[in-house]
């Protein structure tokens, strides 16, 4: 598949371009700025230059079978960031992606974005524009998968998870978030639906088929 990544220079942007490239898929890598193409094309994806704040980006979704959202405004940034990338940017993403009759949509959303009084307070703004975000995308007829980690690790894949609606909070490395979010692609059990996810001991694959 054509997979195009929103956020490909973030942490867990990059991870998918490695995996998805691994895995046989084309990956697009969807970037901000020209001094970052190198990584991508480094990673062995296909750097694209658009702003998912700027509502046309349908040029950078054109031709694409998937799209994944993996952009963050950072924790560094102020809430009018937070609402422009996080919530604005991927809704700007997800309504591209529809229009151009685009089926497939993975969404990197966060544990408590259903319910940000769950989340720590320095979090609620934050969780609360991730939770608008999926919203839209749940309103919408694309084949989506919302997944909502707990807290990100740089730590080692282990490629066994646990998932649920709800789950305990508890950690997971970002490259079991980012190959959750490849297997979710090709997984029908996995259309449709929105679940937390944290280090388990089931098999992504088979933690997704229990969905």
């Amino acid at each position: 598949m054509k997979v195009l990544v929103a956020g490909a220079n973030g942490h867990t942007g990059r991870l998918l371009i490695q995996y998805l490239k691994e895995d046989g898929h084309e990956p697009y890598g969807l970037i901000r700025k020209e001094e970052q193409k190198a990584k991508i094309e480094e990673l062995g994806g296909t750097p694209v230059l658009a702003d998912v704040t700027q509502q046309d980006v349908g040029y950078a979704v054109k031709g694409m079978d998937a799209v994944m959202f993996a952009a963050g405004s950072g924790a560094s940034t102020g809430a009018d960031q937070t609402e422009a990338v996080d919530r604005d940017g991927a809704i700007n993403l997800i309504k591209a992606t529809e229009n151009l009759g685009i089926k497939k949509f993975i969404m990197l959303s966060g544990m408590g974005a259903g319910d940000p009084d769950r989340g720590p307070e320095e979090l609620k703004h934050y969780l609360e524009m991730k939770g608008e975000a999926d919203d839209y995308l749940r309103s919408t007829e694309l084949d989506y998968t919302i997944v909502r980690p707990g807290g990100l690790t740089h730590e080692e894949s282990t490629s066994k998870i646990q998932v649920g609606e709800t789950v305990e909070r508890g950690k997971i490395p970002r490259a079991d978030v980012a190959k959750t979010m490849i297997t979710a692609l090709q997984e029908p059990n996995a259309y449709h639906k929105i679940f937390e996810t944290i280090s388990g001991d089931t098999q992504i694959e088979e933690a997704l088929k229990t969905l």
